[in-house]
């Protein structure tokens, strides 16, 4: 398939393997974050750590929007869903996550609540536009990839004056969480690793471009390599990142130049800064409260705010104890150092939110990452 197959040439990925090992010093460890659960994801599948060596150590980030969603996120919509008689449209992964009281928005519908599984934003304005007489929820999450098709919905909700229909919105923000990886002290007391440089997210940065990585190349001298989701993407970004360390330069690179462009999609920018705001702080799974990280609707569109239109109130609920979740999203722990993977939690019946979601560290090491051989040999 033109496009795809040229990024999964296996004697590419040995050349690329042959460079990496022969330009990282063997004197020094390199420590990269994938930050996007996407890499994660390619990187468990296409067996690209096998590729490396020992000195290149590849760390799980939270960049799965469904694994860092809170689970008090989650109690809000079973709320709406079984207490408020609301039709709950979401996307198929949130469906799963376990929630407070054994709960989870599967087992509200199995209670009776009205939970329906949509394919995108305009699935629940076919559904409020179908049900004039009831109250249709969305329960939106993501990054910035999925929030202008949030904003749009709004929109055209308003344009043809449907006013049956709410927006739980949880989306989140990028570049404040990398941020508070790298300097907040509550995540340091959580346990946190040493980190050289990151793989900057793909889909995220076709919305919001690469400028607003360039901070974290010159306040704190992290190189960012922006890159796609195909095995030799991800390996050519890896051999950039090396280079970068070994040069002593920390700058921002694009790999994925084929879509991602510096100052990405304004029109999508746009539309984002009209319907949403900044929320001061917000809860993520594994980081706690990070500032200024999320976006709430603005008060001109409030009639579609589902917390203002229901009078929510959030409230912050533990995760299983026995879960690490926490800490695979921090890179601090990987999938099989909890007593729980692969055993009690496993796709069919996760314990946490990383077992959900494909981009989940613990699903993708599950799926194909947990026969791995302890020893790998090198390439020659």
């Amino acid at each position: 398939m033109k496009y795809v197959d040229e990024f999964r040439d296996g004697k590419l990925a040995q050349n690329i393997a042959r460079a990496i090992a022969r330009e990282a010093d063997t004197g020094r460890s390199y420590r990269f974050m994938e930050f996007c659960g996407g890499h994660t994801h390619a990187i468990s599948r296409y067996g690209i750590a096998d590729f490396l060596p020992h000195n290149v150590r590849m760390i799980h980030g939270p960049g799965c929007p469904v694994c860092v969603l809170p689970v008090g996120r989650i109690d809000l919509a079973i709320k709406l869903a079984l207490e408020q008689s609301a039709i709950l449209c979401s996307y198929g992964d949130p469906l799963r996550v376990p929630a407070s009281g054994g709960l989870s928005l599967l087992k509200a519908r199995a209670r009776g609540g009205d939970v329906r599984m949509v394919y995108s934003s305009t699935d629940a304005l076919a559904i409020a536009r179908a049900n004039p007489g009831r109250e249709t929820v969305f329960f939106a999450i993501g990054f910035e990839t999925t929030t202008p098709p949030t904003a749009m919905l709004i929109k055209r909700a308003q344009a043809e004056g449907i006013n049956n229909l709410g927006v739980l919105c949880n989306h989140v923000l990028t570049p404040p969480a990398i941020t508070h990886i790298l300097q907040s002290p509550e995540v340091r007391e959580y346990g946190t690793v040493p980190i050289d440089g990151f793989i900057g997210p793909a889909h995220v940065s076709a919305v919001i471009g690469s400028r607003p990585y360039e901070h974290f190349a010159e306040e704190y001298r992290k190189p960012v390599v922006i890159s796609g989701f195909e095995p030799l993407d991800v390996m050519q970004s890896i051999l950039m990142l090396v280079r970068q360390i070994n040069a002593g330069r920390a700058a921002v690179e694009n790999e994925f130049f084929r879509v991602v462009t510096r100052e990405g999609n304004r029109k999508a920018q746009a539309l984002m800064a009209e319907l949403f705001e900044l929320r001061c702080s917000f809860e993520w799974r594994g980081l706690g409260e990070v500032p200024y990280s999320a976006l709430k609707i603005r008060g001109e569109y409030a009639a579609f705010d589902a917390e203002h239109r229901y009078d929510l109130r959030y409230v912050a609920a533990p995760d299983n104890r026995a879960c690490e979740c926490g800490a695979i999203l921090r890179g601090v722990k990987e999938p099989a150092d909890c007593q729980l993977f692969g055993t009690v939690c496993t796709p069919e019946n996760p314990v946490g939110s990383c077992m959900v979601s494909s981009e989940g560290a613990c699903a993708a090491h599950y799926t194909y990452g947990r026969f791995r051989r302890a020893a790998v040999s090198a390439i020659p």
